[in-house]
């Protein structure tokens, strides 16, 4: 197995064992919301779905990126969870798929289209790569394995940092996005990994025409902490399990994004772990929430697993709906009304 493949592999094994790589800082728990005691409107009349790139959702939910390679447990969990977001209509991101370009095996486990016909997938490149050797050619190629309605560009300063012989040279990307995006026919979404997106990285990112961003703040899943496993025992002491709470959290990022919402659209994600978290990212500004980690498991298991946990999350983000007064997701995004001062 190659290197790219395994640890690909190894990052599912620490993420299974090791409870403290999702950092669970519930950031979310400071944000209040307004409760109508009277709503004024019948629970079974909400309406949860949304729309994003031209696409209807059941509601606004993306299982969000996480994993692809050469090998059973991954190609089995993808499957699962492209046919659970088909069945009940929510959006998917894949994993890197750098691994296709070093174990051309692991194509398969990105070929989802198939399994998705009409639902919104997202196929996710490393941005540092265009660095090192990624070109257009490329992320065409991935975007068409994977059938997808928009390319993610993946930021993780942190984690190359952390991460052995990790891909450091993060000079004059802004500039290598835009040429990317301008080339290419589906839109690219800038996304951090855990992190979170400032508004100066907003501001370069916008003067490149970039116009979606999904501000993955910190509070959930450390790739610090996960990358801290694959270091020496003084390393990771001294850096990756220093810096696993490092970064802006999660509505701290939307808050401090709110004023380019006329030029950018937010995905929100990052620590969001329920149907209250969605709507509280969402009158903070997110279009979207991506939510990862809590969709491991089920799809090791069975894509009714996956269904499961979908059908709780909208059960959920729909009593909120209900409990502000709300018939439908159009009035929630950017509502700071809906915010107890």
């Amino acid at each position: 197995m190659d290197a790219v493949n395994q640890r690909k592999i190894d990052h599912i094994r620490v993420i299974q064992e090791e409870s403290e790589t999702d950092r669970l800082k519930q950031y979310f728990d400071g944000i209040h919301l307004i409760h109508r005691a009277l709503p004024e409107v019948a629970l079974d009349e909400v309406d949860p779905s949304t729309t994003f790139l031209g696409k209807r959702l059941s509601f606004p939910l993306l299982i969000s990126c996480m994993t692809g390679g050469d090998h059973d447990v991954v190609l089995s969990a993808n499957r699962n969870l492209a046919l659970a977001a088909e069945k009940t209509g929510v959006a998917l991101g894949v994993g890197s798929q750098r691994v296709m370009f070093t174990s051309p095996q692991s194509r398969a486990s990105f070929a989802l289209r198939e399994h998705a016909p009409s639902t919104l997938l997202f196929s996710n490149m490393g941005a540092v790569q265009l660095n090192y050797g990624l070109t257009e050619e490329m992320c065409r190629d991935a975007i068409e394995t994977v059938g997808a309605d928009a390319l993610y560009l993946h930021l993780n300063p942190l984690q190359e940092a952390i991460q052995p012989g990790g891909d450091t040279n993060f000079t004059g990307l802004a500039g290598k996005i835009g040429s990317l995006a301008g080339a290419l026919d589906v839109p690219v979404i800038i996304k951090e990994v855990g992190a979170g997106i400032s508004p100066q990285d907003a501001e370069l990112l916008i003067a490149q025409n970039i116009r979606y961003i999904d501000v993955a703040g910190t509070g959930g899943t450390s790739w610090s902490r996960i990358e801290s496993h694959r270091q020496s025992e003084q390393d990771a002491k001294t850096s990756g399990r220093l810096f696993q709470d490092w970064g802006i959290p999660t509505p701290l990022a939307l808050q401090g994004l709110a004023p380019y919402r006329d030029r950018i659209t937010l995905i929100a994600s990052g620590g969001i772990r329920n149907g209250i978290d969605m709507a509280k990212a969402m009158v903070l500004g997110g279009s979207l929430c991506g939510i990862a980690r809590p969709f491991l498991e089920p799809a090791m298991q069975s894509v009714d697993a996956v269904v499961e946990t979908i059908e709780g999350l909208k059960q959920q983000f729909t009593m909120a709906l209900f409990l502000m007064g709300l018939s439908s997701t159009k009035d929630l995004v950017g509502n700071h009304g809906l915010l107890l001062s």
